[in-house]
């Protein structure tokens, strides 16, 4: 299968985003500001000014937007390790991370383990690839998920975040430091059962990650396994991105709460112009208190309360 690929300039991008707002879904990809779902075709609009159209109605939907400037690449597969034939019906413990991308709020990671036994149970459950799953959805599914399979989830507030970015913690790091304790506290859990193996979502080379805990005193390394589109390849994944996602979604509840407004999610023009107001009302203190504040918005947000000062 090939994708299309569209760059449009800003206005077609939110004309297009316009006309696919009803089908949008959730994207955990920090690179996308906008994602919809047809039923034979995915759109994704990344921040680079990029449109890319999957599916078999994807030739279709290229083809209302333009084609003088698209290109065609082919999908790209899972990368990582080679993992058995059988490996979506194995006993797996998996890991996934969100809120990497999001200004305002956490990252969460989520470890969970299901054996070959309950893998069809995980599916009655409605466990699927999180990318297709609204964030109404998720939530829903969540507790029942939490009650049938051992897990754990951590939650990095941006206090903590911005205290070790500012320390030179690339998120790299912060992520490694952040599966690794969350699978340890799996394994505690479920001891003295062990996983046939564990795949982690991968979001840096083997030898990357382990560099980025080599201080840690216990480091998981039995079994461990990497690959992209992880939550593709065995259901434990699917659960575990499932379950970081509806915390990193639980706390942006409260932070909307203690903020006074509703914080959107993502990192594009909306979440700058809600980071302006609220720099305009609560100050920068508050403002960097719920946001990663290393990310260009925030001399976005500061640009565009200074002109709204002026005005």
């Amino acid at each position: 299968m090939t994708n299309s690929v569209l760059k449009l300039p800003e206005e077609a991008l939110k004309r297009l985003i316009e006309h696919y707002r009803n089908k949008e879904i959730t994207t955990k990809n920090p690179h996308a500001r906008f994602a919809a779902k047809l039923s034979d075709a995915m759109i994704t609009v990344y921040t680079s000014g990029k449109v890319m159209f999957q599916g078999a109605g994807a030739e279709r939907e290229t083809a209302k937007w333009g084609a003088g400037d698209s290109t065609k690449e082919k999908t790209s597969a899972a990368k990582g390790d080679q993992l058995p034939p059988d490996f979506a019906n194995r006993s797996v413990l998996g890991s996934d991370e969100t809120g990497t991308g999001d200004f305002f709020g956490p990252i969460t990671v989520a470890a969970c383990y299901v054996p070959a036994q309950q893998i069809e149970l995980a599916k009655e459950l409605g466990v699927k690839d999180s990318k297709q799953l609204t964030d109404d959805y998720m939530r829903k599914i969540a507790p029942d998920l939490k009650a049938a399979f051992t897990h754990s989830v951590l939650t990095l507030d941006n206090e903590k975040y911005n205290q070790v970015q500012a320390r030179g913690w690339s998120q790299g790091k912060i992520k490694a430091l952040l599966h690794n304790q969350a699978l340890k506290h799996v394994l505690r859990k479920m001891a003295p059962e062990k996983p046939e193996a564990i795949l982690i979502d991968q979001f840096a080379e083997r030898g990357i990650y382990y560099r980025h805990i080599a201080q840690e005193s216990d480091i998981i390394r039995e079994n461990v396994l990497f690959s992209t589109k992880a939550e593709n390849l065995h259901v434990s994944v699917a659960c575990a991105s499932i379950i970081a996602r509806v915390a990193f979604l639980e706390e942006m509840d409260r932070l909307s709460t203690v903020a006074g407004v509703s914080l959107p999610k993502g990192a594009g023009a909306i979440v700058d112009e809600a980071a302006a107001k609220i720099l305009l009302s609560r100050g920068e203190t508050f403002l960097k208190s719920i946001t990663k504040a290393h990310f260009a918005n925030t001399k976005k947000a500061q640009a565009l309360a200074a002109k709204k000062k002026r005005t």
